[in-house]
């Protein structure tokens, strides 16, 4: 199952001197063909890695020379470094050809070119369409296969209209797996995010489940189609499992078929009619078969959808149910295939199956084949009974698999003494014995030629219907992609909610330039591990865009950071969040600097590996970006740390991008003391007879921990002379502190009150409350503000 999950793209890839990348990320599983063109804006390819994260290549083809731009190693040798075990393929510059991808795209591309834009992105985005043509061309000579014209899905720069989640971000945040997996061993595998939601039916919706985590959506309208959903879903019991029961009448290979009706072979030689193309031949019978089941199963669903109300199911209703074009294309497979032919994963079963598809009298040569293959199957099990009878084995059994034909299983206790000489090719399997006789190898080989014959023959009847069904490939891709969004839906998203306690998750609440306010928000993956998971708050908004959280080791800052990127990436995927309440400011991108290591592949320390992560986040972040720093500058001087953290604080507070900064340094807490729109929070913490009790409970103002730190010193067992000094120290520093901070009280005092109220009426503008609700909170705020209790 996990091999039938990942990915089959093919991926181009080309830059310039100009640090501009080109991608083309052909899908081989579904036919579908995404370009991106970007400028790389970080030396270490940081946007090229996430992309190639998402896709998850086969393949992939660069050229030859090494053009990179100065300072930069080139996608050729970042292949090489950081994808080893992904096959790299080679290909000439002449393969590169802009103008000629542009025409492939232009003949290949379902949409029309208009809606593509395709005349504007000729000009402005050569790269993708250079590497489309290098992609197109090696896919058809690879596979053998001419792709057929106005099939493909073609997306230009699909990756920027979703959030964009980095690499290391998504590692961070242990999206689709956890940090140190391995250490809980495969039994007791640690969760992700991905593992956590991975209810899904098919291999699609998981592929489509994987895709929506690592790039959310952007668009609030299609968030909220999707919340819709699952609000009707939880509200409609019936629906909801009448949804679940249906999509399990669908194949889960679903996605896959549409490729060999995308995909035409090359004209057929008669030297070429051996093995190799009768397997292509019979994954094409079986490819019908498929679509013959999932037709069948859409009458089901528009049953089910008949009633539905919100807009996507009803959308879908229309689109699919009602579309009359899936009835003429069944009407037509009905008319070449037997009724009764059905689609089948016991491997004999299936192939019998595939030969006796298309119906009796339909072609002469294909009925001799069937006869011939059913004399064979016949004589085998003859020959079984046979030797059962012969050797005195009642327990001899015939078993089948595509590798190797039928084969003897023997249980090891029926076997007195040795086996007789007539049995070779005699393996150990547990408990039995596998092994086969020249007389089952002679009769496996007719009866694979027979079937070899009948698929071949089959195809060639099926020509015709083919030909019909890749003139409406475009209706098969939409219902690929429907089946695929109500599985994640569906099976995922509505399945986990369900699973939970009532009123444990709740439906977010969306603003283009809102606050980002998180009410008694949980931790999506630990709180299932904890039955006691504290929650926790989290507001930011344009006047208060930055929170700067303190608290000792273990007290729970960075469960926290990742919490909230959590809670954001669920609300934008169009899922319900762990909280109580939420109203989220769309984010257009994630940036995570959280913990670290030495890096000696690429010769960094610690710190550089902090301040490369740093640069790449000063670079690339926007307004609507969500930051998360855990610990800046703790890996270098403490003064040269103190320095670089706060002076990164105030870049992130002049573009007003949402922050929140995890820290020791208590020094950092003075910046409240100046920026009127930066809050300081704590993790709270008791102090009992000199050890510490984690309360996991985030409340206002700096840190209320006295030198912790020297607590767990003491507790480690330094002398008590080297703590005793280590106190008067820090008690002469923290004096000095205090007054500094009294300085700057007195000084931003008067600002500050301004932008607590400023705050205020930001998020009156965007309340949801009635008219005479938002008059009397403007009352209070006025009373409050002129008794000095803002």
């Amino acid at each position: 199952m996990e091999d039938e999950e990942r990915s089959s793209m093919v991926i181009g890839l080309i830059e310039n001197r100009a640090k501009e990348v080109g991608v083309a990320a052909f899908d081989l599983r579904s036919a579908a063909l995404h370009l991106s063109q970007y400028i790389e804006t970080s030396s270490s390819y940081q946007n090229t890695k996430t992309l190639m994260q998402f896709y998850d290549p086969v393949v992939i083809i660069v050229l030859p020379n090494k053009l990179a731009p100065d300072g930069m190693v080139g996608v050729s040798e970042l292949v090489d470094r950081f994808y080893p075990s992904v096959r790299k393929v080679v290909m000439a510059r002449g393969c590169f050809d802009d103008t000629k991808g542009a025409m492939l795209v232009k003949n290949l591309a379902a949409k029309e070119p208009s809606a593509l834009g395709l005349d504007s992105y000729y000009k402005q985005y050569y790269l993708c369409l250079a590497a489309a043509a290098a992609t197109i061309k090696w896919t058809e000579a690879e596979k053998g296969v001419i792709v057929t014209n106005h099939s493909l899905p073609v997306t230009f720069n699909g990756s920027f209209d979703h959030m964009n989640i980095d690499a290391t971000s998504v590692q961070n945040l242990e999206i689709i797996d956890p940090f140190h997996s391995s250490l809980w061993g495969t039994a007791n595998k640690k969760r992700s995010l991905f593992h956590m939601l991975k209810t899904t039916k098919t291999i699609g919706g998981t592929r489509l489940l994987r895709a929506n985590l690592l790039q959310p959506l952007k668009d609030i309208e299609t968030i909220n189609a999707r919340l819709d959903c699952l609000d009707e879903l939880m509200s409609n019991e019936q629906l909801f499992f009448g949804l679940s029961q249906v999509l399990r009448k669908f194949p889960k290979e679903t996605d896959r078929i549409l490729c060999h009706f995308c995909f035409k072979p090359k004209k057929v030689t008669s030297g070429s009619l051996g093995f190799d193309h009768a397997r292509k031949s019979q994954l094409l019978i079986s490819s019908i078969i498929l679509l013959k089941t999932a037709l069948d199963a859409l009458p089901l669903l528009s049953m089910v959808l008949k009633q539905a109300k919100s807009s996507l199911l009803v959308n879908v209703h229309k689109s699919v149910c009602e579309n009359q074009k899936y009835a003429a294309i069944r009407k037509r497979i009905g008319e070449v295939i037997d009724e009764d032919v059905l689609h089948a994963r016991v491997p004999f079963v299936a192939r019998t199956q595939q030969c006796f598809a298309v119906k009796t009298g339909i072609d002469g040569l294909l009925d001799i084949a069937r006869r011939s293959f059913c004399d064979t199957s016949e004589a085998i099990h003859n020959l079984a009974t046979k030797y059962r009878e012969e050797f005195k084995l009642p327990n001899l059994k015939l078993p089948f698999n595509n590798r190797q034909g039928f084969y003897f299983s023997i249980p090891q206790k029926d076997i007195q003494g040795k086996l007789p000489s007539k049995f070779i090719q005699v393996v150990k399997h547990g408990n039995n014995i596998h092994c086969s006789t020249l007389e089952l190898a002679s009769l496996n080989m007719r009866n694979k030629s027979a079937a070899a014959e009948c698929f071949i023959r089959t195809e060639i009847c099926l020509e015709e219907l083919l030909d019909a069904i890749r003139e409406n490939v475009s209706v098969l891709t939409l219902l690929a992609e429907v089946l695929c969004l109500l599985d994640m839906i569906v099976n995922s998203f509505a399945h986990s909610i369900s699973t939970k306690p009532v009123d444990r998750y709740s439906r977010p609440q969306f603003t283009e330039n809102g606050p980002l306010a998180v009410d008694a928000g949980r931790h999506p993956i630990l709180e299932s591990i904890h039955n006691d998971f504290v929650s926790n708050s989290i507001f930011l908004s344009e006047a208060s865009n930055m929170v700067i959280v303190t608290g000792p080791n273990m007290s729970g800052k960075s469960t926290y950071l990742q919490q909230v990127c959590l809670i954001i990436i669920l609300a934008q995927i169009g899922c319900y969040v762990p909280a109580r309440f939420s109203t989220i400011k769309v984010v257009d991108r994630i940036f995570t600097r959280m913990g670290s290591m030495d890096n000696l592949e690429s010769n960094s320390s610690t710190f550089m590996t902090e301040m490369k992560e740093t640069a790449f986040i000063m670079q690339n972040l926007s307004q609507r970006s969500l930051i998360i720093m855990d610990e800046l500058g703790r890996a270098t001087s403490s003064s040269d740390g103190l320095a670089i953290a706060w002076s990164c604080c105030e870049f992130l507070l002049s573009v007003k991008a949402y922050t929140i900064f995890a820290t020791h340094m208590e020094n950092l807490s003075e910046l409240a003391t100046i920026y009127p729109n930066v809050k300081v929070l704590h993790f709270h913490v008791d102090i009992n007879s000199n050890r510490l009790d984690f309360k996991f409970q985030l409340k206002d103002g700096p840190r209320r921990v006295p030198h912790y730190g020297l607590l767990l010193a003491e507790v480690a067992g330094l002398p008590r002379s080297v703590i005793d000094t280590a106190r008067g120290i820090t008690s002469r520093i923290t004096q000095t502190e205090l007054k500094r901070m009294e300085v700057n009280y007195e000084q931003y005092n008067a600002l500050q009150v301004v932008y607590r109220v400023a705050q205020r009426l930001i998020c009156l503008k965007y309340s949801s409350q009635d008219e005479a609700s938002i008059r009397q909170a403007l009352q209070n705020l006025k009373e409050s503000y002129l008794q000095g209790r803002v």
